[in-house]
């Protein structure tokens, strides 16, 4: 499923135009983007948590070469399902 796709069921769900539905959508990753460049957990009940992660510097190596080198600290973005969005995928693929 695409962007425009989103927007297209938006549209068919809220009877909003195509040009309202679009800015509602981006209006919402807008906000999701902002919340979790600034470091902050996002919780959206019944759908799932995402959650950013601060990874330490660490040893690796280079797989091609098997030099020993230094993996920078940085951050990562994970999301965790929510036991209703689990059970809804489950349950719908039997």
């Amino acid at each position: 499923m695409t962007k425009v796709d989103i927007v297209e069921r938006i549209k068919e769900k809220t009877g909003m135009n195509g040009k309202e539905a679009a800015a509602a959508l981006e209006a919402v990753f807008g906000l999701i983007k902002q919340t979790l460049e600034s470091g902050e957990n996002i919780k959206l009940s019944g759908f799932g948590n995402f959650i950013v992660k601060q990874k330490q510097h660490r040893k690796g190596r280079n797989p091609q070469t098997g030099e020993s080198m230094t993996i920078s600290a940085r951050k990562v973005l994970t999301f965790k399902p929510s036991t209703v969005l689990r059970s809804a995928i489950n349950n719908s693929a039997q």
